[in-house]
């Protein structure tokens, strides 16, 4: 499976992000190119723990967290269509495209060394480093997959 661990994969989705642009429309869902670019900036901080987060594991997440994390987890299928932002939603319209892919790829680049054994995934509660590499990669291939790259 592929892991934003993994040297490769790291570089497959830099190139992939370098090819969006301001004009790359969406597939599916209801974010356009900018708010993808900044949702993926705000959850790749938050998984390296950057600008001090809280984690918290929502109630929902205590009964159904570890089965939903071992579905997402257990093999190559990409993350279905139209699924739920989170608390990382977007709400704001438009901003730069080039600084948020910037920003984005630079978080990529670091995972190369990740280190956050505090993380604790709203939802699914405590992952190992395997599940969060593997789902690292997968978040990031659904957003680029709903803009075409």
């Amino acid at each position: 499976m592929k892991t934003i661990f993994d040297h490769p994969t790291r570089t497959e989705l830099i190139n992939r992000i370098n090819s969006l642009n301001e004009h790359s429309r969406a597939q599916w869902g209801k974010m356009n190119v900018w708010q993808m670019t900044k949702h993926c900036t705000i959850w790749f901080e938050w998984i390296m723990g950057k600008n001090n987060p809280s984690y918290k594991q929502e109630w929902l997440g205590r009964i159904f967290g570890k089965i939903a994390l071992k579905s997402n987890t257990k093999d190559d299928r990409p993350m279905q269509k139209n699924m739920p932002a989170g608390k990382q939603a977007v709400k704001q319209t438009g901003g730069d495209v080039e600084m948020q892919k910037k920003i984005w790829m630079k978080l990529i680049a670091e995972c190369e060394h990740y280190s956050n054994p505090a993380f604790i995934h709203d939802f699914f509660g405590k992952m190992t480093r395997e599940q969060i590499g593997v789902f690292a990669y997968k978040h990031a291939d659904h957003h680029l997959r709903q803009f075409g790259v």
